[in-house]
């Protein structure tokens, strides 16, 4: 029998606000830029010791999800103990400068971006700048498909079938950007009501809300659930290690994110932070990706993207709204909803 593990939003906020404050294990010296970490251990690891090669600086590296980070920056806004988020989505990282959080910093590496990339950092008034960019869709265990007889998915509207009872995971929109995009992702697709009320039907099929939104796909790459909701590019990597994984686009057209790094406002070390931010800005900073099999379409355009990495061209992508979603209080009044009419729906 699976385990269904279910944690409530609320719980994890309140949760968040009060225990995160312990958090940075050993305060960072003068010269140390401590990083508010979001990505994979694997990844964070290789970054760290790649600025501290490159740079002969010292860093101290905290892992969070996207949801952790945006609770401990608000938590320490009055005294913040970390000098970076690296990194957040631009949506969150909008509502975070919006908040008056974030440092502007305008690189002279972002000369170097591609437009896409430029244009984000030059609107944000350089409160963030993108590293990369990809795109959301879902992958699915082809030999537990064929094993049970399921239908092959290849649309977001598939995911309702009853024939995928128990057998979809995806992370909860109060703890990882992935499925906060997810989310907003669906609502600009079949609009607020209809899009909460596919969101419920779905919720019929999701076994476990994980806390990061790259548990669902790796428990599809080891059998222990059919699909996992994901960004493409992390469907790919399960691929690329010789998992049975196929990576689905849906058909209806998809969301992306715009991933970036910022700088925390009052931070303990704000010319580390600055460092850090030229050094994650550079193909020297953006190639780490490579040595850790990461499939991202990284900002930089002399940076290296690796071959099997999802062509967005190639993908329908949906206009994001950011403006009506990426405020903090559309944000809250998302999750609010989700919770009570999705969360909280029969199964």
């Amino acid at each position: 029998m699976k385990l269904i593990r279910r944690a409530s939003a609320s719980v994890v906020t309140t949760l968040l606000g009060s225990l995160l404050l312990w958090a940075i294990a050993a305060p960072a010296t003068a010269q140390e830029v401590t990083v508010l970490c979001n990505f994979e251990v694997d990844w964070c690891e290789a970054l760290k010791a790649a600025y501290e090669k490159t740079t002969g600086q010292k860093a101290v590296f905290i892992r969070r999800t996207d949801g952790e980070s945006l609770a401990q920056i608000r938590a320490e806004k009055s005294n913040p103990r970390a000098d970076v988020v690296h990194a957040a989505e631009s949506a969150s990282a909008k509502a975070l400068a919006a908040e008056g959080l974030l440092e502007a910093y305008k690189s002279p590496m972002v000369a170097e971006l591609h437009d896409w990339a430029q244009r984000i950092a030059e609107e944000s008034k350089y409160f963030q700048t993108p590293i990369y960019t990809g795109v959301l869709g879902f992958g699915y265990n082809t030999e537990l498909l064929a094993k049970n007889k399921m239908p092959e998915p290849k649309c977001w509207k598939d995911l309702i079938n009853p024939a995928y009872k128990n057998e979809i995971q995806m992370a909860n929109p109060g703890t990882s950007g992935t499925a906060f995009n997810t989310v907003s992702t669906i609502l600009q697709l079949m609009g607020e009501d209809e899009g909460f009320k596919f969101l419920a039907a779905m919720n019929k099929n999701v076994n476990q809300y994980t806390r990061s939104g790259t548990a669902g796909i790796r428990a599809a790459a080891k059998g222990e659930t059919t699909i996992g909701i994901t960004f493409l590019h992390d469907s790919v990597a399960q691929a690329a290690q010789g998992y049975p994984i196929k990576t689905v686009a849906p058909c209806e057209g998809t969301g992306y994110e715009i991933i970036s790094s910022a700088i925390i406002k009052g931070g303990p070390n704000p010319q580390g932070a600055r460092k850090w931010m030229d050094f994650v800005l550079s193909p020297a900073g953006q190639n780490v990706a490579i040595t850790v099999n990461k499939f991202q379409i990284p900002s930089n355009k002399n940076a290296q993207v690796h071959p099997l990495a999802p062509k967005p061209a190639e993908v329908k992508l949906i206009k994001l709204d950011l403006d009506k979603y990426g405020s903090k209080e559309g944000r809250e009044r998302l999750l609010s909803r989700w919770e009570n009419e999705v969360f909280k729906a029969p199964k």
